[in-house]
This record gives C-alpha cells, sequence and structure tokens, in this order.
C-alpha cells in the first residue's frame, strides 16, 4: 500500500517516475488559458485567509459543497470565513475518487507544507496555520506566481477592455509576462438581451461610430491591434457549438441593423451573424499570428432559479451534446480555402468528442512555420474532464490519431492563485500514460526521446507555438 501523497502520487511503474522527477517536475509553467484577475496581480493582492484564496470564485468546490447539502451561506453567502472553511473540510474526508481531493491537498502541501488530510477535526488548526502564513506577505498574487514557477501567463480579456491593469504589470517590472488574450464572446452574442448597449461600449472603446457590419468590423480591429500592442498572441472563444449558417456581407449588415435597432432575431439569423463575424475574426487572426482557441460543448446556467439567484459562473453550467461535426468541418474549411486558417485549438467539454475532435484536426494540418508543431491542436482536458481518466483519455486519443510529442499541454482555466497545482498533476498523468508505454514494450526506454517529449509537452511546445 502506498502512502497517500507521497512523492511518486500518481506514478506507476518504472519508468514514469523517473520521467516526471528528471523531466517534469520542475518544468516551467506557460499558462496560455487561465482567468486570473489581471487588478489582482497588478495590485499584488494579499489575502487574509485560506477561504478568501482557496474558496472564493471556485465553483468546481461550490458544486461538490451542495452536493453534500452545505447551505448556500456557506458557500457564496456571507458565512463567515471560517465557517466555509470548515463547511469545505466537512465535505473532504467523502471525496474518494474525486479530483478535488487531490488537487485539495497537492495545493495545500506545495503551498503551506501541509501533508496530512483535512479533516473537520483539523480544519481550525488548517485555518489558523494558513492564515498566519498568509500574514507574513508572502503569499502575495504575485509571489504565488513566481512561487509556481510560472513564466508567462495568459488573462481572459472582453474586447473593451483598455488593459491598463496589464500595462501597469509590464511598467512594474513583474518577471513573469502577463498577456491578455482576445476573448470576443459578448460580441457574438446577438441573442443577448443587452446586445444592442454591449455594442454601444465596444463603440466607445475603439471611438468608432457602430451603425453598420463594416463599422462593427472597423471597430473590432482597432480592439485587436490595441491587444496586440500589449503583447496579446491568442484569442478564445466558449460556445455550445460553432455556428456555421453563411450569408453574404449585405444580409448578414441587414441583420447587425435589425439587432441593433432594438429586434430580437430569429435562430437562423442569429447563427448567420455569428457565422459572419467568427469568419471575420479567424481572418483577422491569421493575419495578427495570433492562435484562435475553440472551447466548445458547454451549456450555461441551466439550473435557471440558481443562476438567476447567484448569477453566471457561480457552478451551473454543464456538458453540452457532442459538437456538430460537419459545421466545424465547413468552419476550418472556409478559412482554410482563403489561405486564413490561424493556428487553432479545439477543446470540447463532451468527452465523447475527443476522437472526432483528432480527426477533425487531422483534416486541416499543415505547415505552420515551427518545426516539428502540429498546426491544428486538441486541447487539453477541460473543466468537467480535468481529472486522472479524463486527462488519459485525451491523451490516448491524440496519440492515436495525432503526433503525440507536438501537444502544446495543460492549461489552468481558473480564478485561483492556487492553482498551479493542477499542472504538477496533469504531469503526474502525462508522465504515468508514457512511462507505462515503456513498461509494456510500446515505445523504447530512450532516455534523450522521452526527455523531448516530456519537456515539450509540459512547456516548450507551448511557449513555441504561442510565440510567447
Amino acid at each position: 500500500m502506498k502512502p497517500f501523497l507521497n512523492e511518486d502520487f500518481c506514478l506507476s511503474g518504472e519508468t514514469a517516475p523517473i520521467l516526471y522527477h528528471r523531466f517534469a517536475e520542475k518544468a516551467p509553467i506557460i499558462d496560455f488559458h487561465c482567468h486570473l484577475s489581471p487588478e489582482e496581480i497588478a495590485t499584488d493582492k494579499r489575502f487574509s485567509t485560506i477561504t478568501e484564496v482557496w474558496l472564493g470564485g471556485d465553483h468546481y468546490k461550490w458544486r461538490l459543497m451542495r452536493a453534500d447539502g452545505v447551505p448556500e451561506k456557506l458557500i457564496t453567502g456571507d458565512g463567515d470565513d471560517r465557517e466555509k472553511f470548515r463547511a469545505w473540510a466537512g465535505v473532504m474526508p467523502r471525496l474518494i475518487g474525486s479530483p478535488l481531493y487531490h488537487w485539495s491537498h497537492m495545493e495545500l502541501k506545495k503551498y503551506f507544507g501541509i501533508d496530512f488530510p483535512l479533516t473537520p477535526e483539523n480544519a481550525d488548526y488548517v485555518f489558523d496555520k494558513t492564515a498566519a502564513m498568509l500574514a507574513t506577505g508572502d503569499f502575495s498574487a504575485r509571489k504565488l506566481i513566481e512561487r509556481s514557477n510560472v513564466k508567462a501567463l495568459c488573462t481572459t480579456d472582453d474586447p473593451v477592455d483598455d488593459l491598463h491593469w496589464h500595462q501597469q504589470i509590464r511598467s512594474d517590472g513583474f518577471p513573469v509576462k502577463v498577456l491578455p488574450a482576445f476573448r470576443p464572446d459578448r460580441v457574438l452574442s446577438p441573442e443577448k438581451p443587452d446586445y444592442p448597449d454591449y455594442v454601444e461600449t465596444l463603440e466607445n472603446a475603439a471611438e468608432i461610430k457602430i451603425d453598420s457590419l463594416e463599422s462593427l468590423f472597423a471597430a473590432i480591429r482597432a480592439r485587436m491591434e490595441h491587444f496586440s500592442c500589449e503583447g496579446c498572441v491568442l484569442s478564445d472563444h466558449g460556445m455550445a457549438d460553432i455556428p456555421f449558417r453563411p450569408v453574404c456581407d449585405e444580409e448578414a449588415d441587414r441583420i447587425l441593423k435589425k439587432r441593433l435597432g432594438g429586434q430580437m432575431l430569429t435562430a437562423d439569423e442569429e447563427e448567420s451573424l455569428k457565422t459572419t463575424l467568427l469568419l471575420f475574426l479567424g481572418k483577422e487572426y491569421a493575419r495578427l499570428g495570433w492562435a484562435m482557441q475553440l472551447h466548445l460543448g458547454v451549456t450555461r446556467s441551466r439550473n435557471t432559479a440558481a443562476a438567476k439567484a447567484l448569477g453566471p459562473d457561480t457552478g451551473f453550467d454543464g456538458i453540452g451534446s457532442p459538437i456538430t461535426p460537419d459545421k466545424l468541418y465547413r468552419f476550418l474549411d472556409a478559412l482554410e480555402s482563403e489561405g486564413a486558417l490561424p493556428r487553432t485549438v479545439l477543446y470540447s467539454l463532451n468527452p465523447n468528442d475527443n476522437a472526432l475532435l483528432d480527426v477533425i484536426a487531422g483534416c486541416f494540418q499543415s505547415d505552420c512555420g515551427i518545426a516539428h508543431m502540429s498546426k491544428i491542436q486538441h486541447g487539453a482536458a477541460w473543466w468537467f474532464n480535468d481529472h486522472k481518466d479524463g486527462m488519459t483519455d485525451q491523451l490516448r486519443s491524440f496519440a492515436a490519431e495525432g503526433v503525440l510529442g507536438n501537444f502544446i499541454g495543460m492549461l489552468t482555466d481558473s480564478r485561483s492563485f492556487l492553482s498551479y497545482a493542477r499542472h504538477d498533476y496533469f504531469r503526474r498523468i502525462l508522465c504515468n500514460y508514457l512511462g507505462n508505454l515503456v513498461d509494456a514494450g510500446e515505445y523504447p526506454a530512450d532516455p534523450a526521446a522521452l526527455q523531448t517529449i516530456v519537456e515539450d509537452i509540459c512547456w516548450k511546445n507551448a511557449e513555441r507555438y504561442f510565440e510567447i
């Protein structure tokens, strides 16, 4: 029986521990997709309790607390920080098999040196110990990033953001690159009731009057140029499925004007406008040399009463239907046919899409100007899939249909400064998968080749792919 969370946690066989400890354990992190606050990094935010830094904004934990019957007051409500932490500690012993049991203890050990299981009985001790450590100032936002060995990170930013926090971070000489990422989801959401108001906000940010499709394109292009000047190298999109109902620009212009005039659109009109905008964005990404990330397969706020009471991103999103293959094929083909398909990362929240994404990627692979690099990537196991089985399934599918050694690896996708332990979790699972192939005689025990594969997937591929 192995002790819990020992140095070879999640590593089995002869080769996996060697790969992890020699090549992965101390590798730097390129966090190309996260939801950390640029303001909190710029102001070097300090945290008073572990509840604030650990439970605040973490809808992963919130979902499990609800599943354990914890009152909402102690989850997102106005409960005392100590009581909220006690509530989470009360859930922990029952989380056998959960990635959050692993992540939570990895974070406690990595940042606070706490190497025993969190239980209701020791919750107060852990709360007080971590509070004393947080009070020293050695656990501020920037220091946590540096202690995590982060080399570069990309935040998630709306086109209307002025990016002044990024400017401040850069002017301060912070040694970690903190770059904005262009997330135009609201531009692509004409179904939202406030869409005309948002377009007006975009109009003010770009200083361009938006009253037509052409002027909307000009405003978006202006914001992209601003992002590019601030170091942006990639975009990101979150959607249930790829829209693909192409129409001519004249028809798209008519639809846009209808929506800006206060009228709601038909389902076909919505999809046509989204298609026009997304194709425009893809071409602009290619022009600027940015990569495009497509996060697909999510369905939002499915518990409507709870979402109405607590707002978005509070733990009521879910896995949607599998993506529509024909639409994704046709979207990528439309860009490729014009020589305007940017480097693209495909994710799906639905694990049934793994093989599909790998096969679709294979249809559009070509020379992207970077040696030994796949232009179209199947992104890391995401959200509800970033657990041991989900990560292994994604790796296995990628290896079966693509060039696994070219994989750009893990991202954090988190709002917590302690979540960098997830990279360690991924690296252990990666090394275990690779090591087991070697132990089974399915890949040679070639130290130089294995070192290259592990280091590339851990960080070097992402650094080259995004040109960070």
